[in-house]
């Protein structure tokens, strides 16, 4: 296993810079998403650790080897894609153990490795048969156990999970993740799903047009968003934004949104009167109120079973509404809104900074 170390790393196509000077330490062991928007750079990100794609600027380190000219075979790295990129016309054993062979490897050591990747990944009764007599799980395994018997310094997967179906890839998410936890291998992983980034990761690195917007455990990109980006890319339905102003009435600070609703904010937001804000609340944060002010109206009710997704109109804002319990909520009830005390945040600024946490 080894540490992966980005220093100040650069990549440009001609004039056009793909990644923004991007710095990380990966920790030996530790197990980190790449998340971000289509063309935030993070498949690129990946791609230069691999060595398939070239550096710009700036060094990359592999447990303090600096890699930047060395070839991807040398490495000690393996790489898990999207497309599995299996040989059709070789058995699972034979596509597991493919890389060793190449490295001329003793046969019995390659045997060896084989069928303890194949019992890792239930996959032993398997060996005989080619990828097309496989389902995409049983595919995305051998992808995974070619990646496994070559025990490298550092897994890297890129979008793996891209090709499966909703149920399918919630079992392989938890697969990967005992895998990690069996391994302890140093991992890198690549999505665009927020969901596989927080159930995965020991840490999160959000990526926005090349830069980094924020690095931290999942809970704490969650509870506290470094800005209006990031709370909006992590949790799922996205937190809500509502523009407003700040007044003060009596010393009590409240927003006044633009369609003259007023939320509530600290006692010292720490802004000025008429200081332009941003109202962020998540929807599962959101309360259903009959005695509150704040009112709206249901445009849209989404019943999935264990929860109940309201979206409503305040006026002129749109807020989405998740509710745990069952509700009886129609499409244009007019209902009360309240959020949960100490849940809200607010954000000012052109990058939408995020101040603190509102009442």
């Amino acid at each position: 296993m080894g540490s992966v170390i980005i220093e100040n790393v650069y990549k440009a196509y001609g004039q056009v810079e793909i990644i923004k000077g991007v710095s990380l330490h990966i920790e030996d062991g530790e197990f980190v998403t790449l998340v971000g928007p289509s063309g935030c750079g993070k498949s690129t990100l990946l791609r230069m650790v691999a060595g398939l794609e070239e550096i710009s600027y700036g060094d990359i380190r592999i447990n303090d080897r600096v890699v930047n000219d060395v070839q991807p075979k040398d490495r000690d790295i393996a790489m898990v894609f999207q497309n599995y990129a299996l040989y059709p016309h070789m058995t699972v054993a034979d596509n597991m153990g493919f890389a060793m062979r190449l490295r001329k490897d003793n046969p019995e050591i390659i045997d060896k490795a084989v069928r303890e990747a194949a019992e890792i990944l239930d996959l032993a009764h398997l060996l005989d048969r080619y990828p097309k007599q496989l389902s995409g799980g049983q595919r995305q395994r051998v992808a995974m156990g070619r990646a496994i018997v070559r025990k490298p310094q550092v897994f890297l997967f890129d979008e793996p999970l891209s090709n499966l179906d909703a149920k399918l890839r919630v079992q392989m998410r938890a697969e990967i993740k005992q895998l990690h936890q069996r391994l302890r291998t140093t991992t890198i992983y690549v999505t665009h799903d927020q969901i596989e980034a927080m159930t995965l990761a020991d840490r999160i690195v959000v990526l926005n047009r090349g830069v980094v917007e924020q690095a931290g455990k999942p809970r704490e990109l969650f509870d506290t968003p470094a800005n209006q980006f990031v709370a909006n890319f992590i949790g799922s339905p996205s937190m809500n934004f509502i523009e407003g102003r700040v007044e003060r009435d009596g010393g009590a600070a409240t927003l006044v949104t633009n369609s003259s609703l007023r939320l509530p904010l600290p006692d010292n937001p720490g802004v000025a009167d008429g200081a332009k804000l941003v109202y962020g609340v998540r929807p599962e944060h959101l309360r259903i109120d009959p005695t509150s002010a704040i009112k709206g109206r249901v445009t849209v009710v989404e019943d999935t079973g264990s929860e109940t997704i309201v979206l409503a109109a305040l006026g002129k804002d749109n807020v989405t509404v998740l509710l745990r319990e069952h509700a009886t909520v129609a499409s244009g009830d007019e209902l009360g809104f309240t959020p949960v005390p100490g849940a809200s945040q607010y954000f000012q600024g052109t990058p939408g900074l995020r101040d603190r946490s509102a009442v």
